[in-house]
């Protein structure tokens, strides 16, 4: 079963080591989000590239879920020192090494598709993992910067790097809006269109619909090649009981005008794309409104509380496109 699956980050990659689990005899693509890099310290940093290959790898930081384990932060005590910023993202002493050598092989004319797959080699994370576009794409988010001592919602209006409103802001005021800028510049990697259009199953797991996936299918031909597929489409619900699993998915839904439901991520996502969609036991009430949007729609639990519970998750995904394909 050639299968792929589109991702953002730690949902993303929590959702993969449960397919690995679920069928480990798959051939697995995943599609990475590129939107979340950033340039830091003069490195280039893939959040959600690296997310995946460590996860997958066995190199993840599990309580956060994102960075390498056993980590210290040397380097960046001493940055800090010289007055070198910005201090709000923590990069630890291992993680460096990855976009050292991401960043001289990019320096030396290597693709970032390449680079991913150099870097690969060491983790072996058992999928072919390719970036979303090797051209830059980095979504900014539009807010407004209260002044100080001013009421909320007054103040200088701008748009700043997503990382900044995540990590810096804790996307501690109302995104505006959010644009992947670049996207509708960029051209889909290299194999990407080709792996869609070989697959017998696209899915996509519990990622942010508008900032992971959602930038994905903004790279042009990649939503067009998802939709002439002829293959299955399922996606999993990251909202559960109104609100995301985790992350900030209500933030940036509100940006774009929809509601943060299940019901209103697979309406969002739309029946031109979407086949089936999984929603959680506690929004069983919103099936008939998914259906009704011409999307078939089951209820099953959809916590990632460990690798058995992703993997249950993920045959539940293949057996609704399984049931879809009649």
């Amino acid at each position: 079963m050639r299968i792929v699956v589109l991702a953002g980050g730690i949902g993303g990659a929590r959702f993969l080591r449960g397919l690995k689990q679920a069928v480990p005899d798959a051939d697995i693509t995943v599609i990475g989000n590129t939107a979340d890099d950033i340039h830091l310290f003069g490195l280039k940093v893939c959040p959600d590239l690296d997310t995946v290959m460590y996860t997958l790898g066995g190199g993840i930081n599990e309580e956060q879920g994102w960075g390498r384990t056993d980590e210290t932060f040397h380097l960046k005590e001493e940055l800090a020192a010289y007055g070198v910023g910005p201090e709000w993202f923590g990069l630890g002493d291992r993680d460096f090494a990855t976009h050292i050598v991401r960043t001289q092989m990019l320096s030396a004319g290597y693709p970032l598709s390449a680079v991913t797959e150099a870097l690969c080699d060491r983790w072996k994370p058992g999928v072919r993992l390719l970036p979303m576009s090797d051209d830059r794409v980095e979504t900014h988010v539009a807010v407004t910067l209260p002044d100080s001592g001013s009421a909320a919602g007054s103040g200088e209006r701008k748009a700043i790097h997503f990382q900044e409103y995540w990590v810096r802001l804790r996307a501690s005021v109302p995104a505006e809006a959010v644009v992947p800028v670049g996207a509708e510049q960029a051209k889909p990697a290299p194999g990407v269109l080709e792996a869609i259009a070989e697959a017998d199953v696209v899915l996509f797991p519990p990622s942010n619909p508008v900032v992971s996936i959602g930038t994905i299918l903004a790279v042009p031909g990649i939503r067009e090649a998802i939709a002439d597929a002829g293959v299955p489409v399922v996606g999993l619900s990251p909202i559960v009981g109104d609100a995301p699993v985790r992350g900030m998915a209500d933030k940036v839904l509100a940006a774009v005008g929809v509601e943060s439901t299940a019901a209103a991520v697979a309406e969002h996502y739309g029946s031109g794309l979407l086949d089936g969609w999984l929603v959680d036991t506690v929004d069983a009430g919103s099936v008939e409104r998914v259906e009704a949007a011409g999307i078939r729609c089951r209820a099953v639990p959809l916590m990632m509380t460990d690798v058995d519970a992703a993997a249950q998750m993920a045959r539940e995904a293949l057996a609704l496109a399984e049931e879809v394909r009649g």
